[in-house]
């Protein structure tokens, strides 16, 4: 199956009532692993990577390497720059085969964040790109991006954010942290809220660590998309560090990736059931 489209994938999750689960990448093998886990559990979602996580590849390697784990795939899964930090990086992950974005510009005044979204919506609506914007930021640590503050999504400048940037869905915090480092607190009345004013669906970042009876129940106040990182990169570095600390010369890089594999498409697979249960 082709990369979906994310206008597609996110109209096929709201005729299905389904919860899509959005999983970070960072090379070939975490890339397969999450086809294979989301294609085993048989329900859509995406593959994403940070713009950070882009050092290390390309975006046309990437689409080369989500082409290939999709080749045998039958279940709708799209392709999503995470946290895209600048106009350049969603022009080039666009021109690669993207077919979702995000823009993130949280971290500029309020002013500047519509500024810069709307300029992404634009560039990326002409090609039929969705685009993801946030408003709000959380506290932690995702990769090396940094947000110090805890501002929790104001309801009163919802309305106002998306409809004058265009974006299609909203990256909003409540309560939500990045990494397992820090305990989240869900603020799921401040989700309601949210909810009886946002104009278009809504996504949470760092699912990772937060209830799954929670998780589900954020489908009552549109939401759409739970971004997963730290749960999976987990399952992967846990991988080789166990197979170190039982052997400190082993050296079977093939054997070790492969099982890296195996297990973070089980954490994936496993993570996408339960939260559309």
């Amino acid at each position: 199956m082709k990369i979906a489209n994310g206008y597609d994938l996110m109209e096929y999750a709201v005729r299905h009532n389904y919860l899509l689960p959005s999983f970070n990448t960072t090379n070939m093998e975490m890339t397969y692993a999450i086809a294979k886990g989301l294609n085993a559990a048989g329900l859509p979602g995406y593959i994403q990577i940070s713009s950070n996580n882009l050092r290390l590849s390309s975006p046309q390697a990437i689409v080369a390497l989500t082409e290939d784990a999709l080749k045998d795939s039958d279940i709708p899964i799209a392709l999503h720059l995470d946290h895209g930090k600048s106009y350049e990086d969603v022009k080039n992950c666009v021109s690669a085969g993207f077919t979702s974005i995000m823009i993130d510009a949280s971290h500029l005044s309020y002013e500047d964040n519509i500024r810069e979204t709307k300029r992404a919506v634009e560039y990326c609506h002409f090609y039929g790109v969705p685009v993801e914007a946030e408003l709000g930021a959380l506290q932690g640590k995702e990769e090396d991006i940094v947000n110090e503050s805890d501002c929790k999504t104001d309801p009163a400048m919802v309305a106002d954010f998306v409809t004058r940037t265009g974006c299609d869905l909203l990256a909003v915090s409540i309560g939500n942290v990045h990494g397992l480092e820090m305990t989240p607190k869900i603020d799921l009345p401040l989700l309601k809220e949210l909810a009886a004013v946002c104009p278009v669906p809504m996504v949470m970042h760092g699912g990772s660590g937060v209830d799954f009876d929670i998780i589900r129940q954020m489908k009552h106040y549109k939401m759409l998309k739970v971004n997963y990182g730290s749960d999976l990169r987990r399952a992967y570095v846990q991988t080789f560090g166990k197979a170190y600390e039982n052997n400190h010369d082993i050296a079977s890089v093939i054997e070790l990736s492969m099982e890296a594999v195996d297990n973070v498409s089980k954490a994936a697979e496993r993570i996408t059931t339960i939260i559309n249960q």
